[in-house]
């Protein structure tokens, strides 16, 4: 058994200042070398475990099999569902429907900044309600494109509005996990990310009509941004509280859409050239998802589905933190049909029939799809194995521990720990199964309520998703923009240390008598 150690350096600061070693050559190469993201994330590996073994005395059968395993983990299920939200995606194209669809949503309004607010913020949430783990940057910035936008910035758009139902995002899952790994209520942890998120809602559409059109576009359309955000956030604070966290971000994403309309929707509603049968095929993929996802939550069958689940050792682990218990690492689990790429993979097969698309084309499709996110593929794959080598070996841990002895300050900075979880691994569900119990634990020792910096670890993890590789080539790949991953992590950085900063300033004002009373 390889037991982790926190300062194998025997200093904590020095063992941290390695430890962050993979993520800053990561971000070093993608920012500032400008290197294609599969091979900064090969190379992030690389020194990840050249760090584990070499200096974290990980054995180094143990950090290959660690590596293969987060591998595996980018594979499946995170590259399944983007996979097939995009094959759904081309299969609108080649029928036609997705024309129909931008130009329906083209009639609520021919202003680009509206158009980002519509597709980008309130569309692009109803994706991660339903799906996550990068379709809605991808499904977002594709429709950006068709909309007439540049492809740089249909990719700044796309990442940076995917930001607020982040936490709730694939059904509630990441602040699910986050209940789980920390043994705090679901509720409660529910309910105060519910306090902190809308927050951002407030902000992030006032931010999107900068990006589209600066100044003259926060003067000129920031009352349908503002409305659109507190409609937004109001019900994402209501549902997360007092209904279900899986339902949060559905519902914020309807009445986000519908204040949005409301207020928009007189300006232009000119005739339009399509069918009514047309508009509604249009529509039928994505009401396809929200019927199978709601589904497929009715408990009889998402218990039948959950039979298709297999729990199992991953081969040569045997991993134990430094009190001696058993990581969670060690095991790996498969889920065949209640995962999110399957379920879109069912409404991509409905969608095809309804379409009218044959058996052949379909098949044809789907491969292409492959085929167009091979790179992609290696890099999320890639990412991913640098993460479960960092957790695994102990260098996650060492980086939190080190951001945990900040002591008072620790509210302030906690939100950072989420962020960076999110930045290596593009996932806010895995930054709270890494982060997550180490909150508590910091916040037991410090005296600050354990429930706010649990939430604090999800709400800031929020804010990473904008510059995570993956997402960084998730985004190209969509906006037809190969290789530029590092211009676009140049023009998101600020927008993501920004918002972050907000994050920290709000929970620093939760755990203060400022903003207690904010907290249930």
């Amino acid at each position: 058994m390889f037991v982790q150690e926190l300062a194998p350096l025997g200093s904590l600061g020095w063992s941290a200042l390695v430890a962050v070693l993979p993520l800053a050559a990561v971000l070093v190469l993608l920012g500032v070398v400008r290197m294609k993201a599969h091979w900064a994330a090969l190379i992030g590996l690389a020194v990840a475990l050249v760090a584990g073994i070499a200096v974290f005395g990980m054995p180094v059968g143990q950090a290959i099999s660690g590596a293969f395993s987060g591998a595996a983990f980018g594979l499946w299920p995170i590259m399944w569902i983007v996979v097939n939200a995009l094959w759904i995606y081309r299969l609108t194209v080649r029928t036609g429907h997705f024309d129909v669809l931008r130009r329906s949503f083209a009639n609520v309004s021919d202003d680009q900044r509206i158009q980002a607010l519509i597709v980008a913020f309130c569309f692009g949430a109803l994706m991660e309600a339903l799906a996550g783990f990068g379709a809605p940057v991808a499904i977002s910035a594709v429709m950006l494109v068709a909309l007439g936008f540049s492809p740089v910035k249909a990719a700044v758009v796309a990442l940076v509005a995917n930001t607020a139902p982040v936490a709730f995002g694939a059904m509630g899952t990441p602040v699910v996990t986050l209940a789980q790994v920390t043994g705090l209520p679901l509720d409660q942890v529910s309910s105060i990310v519910g306090r902190q998120t809308p927050l951002l809602a407030l902000f992030v559409p006032l931010l999107l009509v900068v990006i589209v059109d600066g100044k003259r576009g926060l003067k000129e359309t920031w009352l349908p941004a503002l409305v659109c955000g507190i409609a937004f956030g109001v019900v994402q604070f209501a549902v997360s509280n007092f209904v279900s966290a899986q339902l949060a971000d559905i519902g914020a994403a309807l009445a986000g859409a519908a204040a949005l309309v409301l207020v928009v929707g007189v300006r232009r509603r000119g005739e339009s050239t399509d069918e009514r049968r047309d508009v509604i095929k249009a529509y039928v993929p994505y009401a396809l998802i929200i019927v199978i996802f709601s589904l497929a939550q009715v408990p009889p069958i998402k218990k039948l589905l959950d039979q298709a689940t297999w729990k199992f050792h991953w081969p040569f682990l045997n991993i134990a933190a430094p009190n001696g218990k058993p990581v969670s690492g060690n095991s790996f689990t498969f889920t065949l049909l209640s995962t999110g790429g399957t379920l879109v993979l069912i409404a991509g097969v409905l969608t095809a029939v309804v379409l009218g698309v044959s058996r052949k084309d379909t098949a044809r499709e789907w491969l292409a799809t492959i085929k167009e996110l091979r790179f992609a593929i290696l890099t999320v794959m890639g990412v991913l194995a640098l993460a479960y080598v960092m957790n695994l070996s102990g260098q996650t841990a060492t980086i939190g521990n080190l951001i945990a002895g900040a002591g008072a300050a620790l509210a302030f900075f906690s939100p950072v720990l989420g962020w960076l979880g999110v930045a290596v691994s593009g996932s806010d569900t895995s930054a709270n199964a890494l982060f997550g119990a180490l909150q508590v634990t910091a916040a037991t020792k410090t005296g600050l309520p354990a429930d706010l910096l649990a939430a604090a670890n999800s709400s800031g993890g929020v804010l990473g998703k904008m510059i995570s590789p993956q997402n960084l080539t998730i985004a190209c790949v969509a906006a037809s923009l190969p290789g530029e991953e590092g211009m676009l992590l140049r023009k998101v950085l600020p927008w993501s240390i920004g918002l972050l900063l907000l994050m920290c300033l709000i929970v620093a004002g939760q755990a203060s008598p400022v903003l207690s009373w904010m907290l249930p």
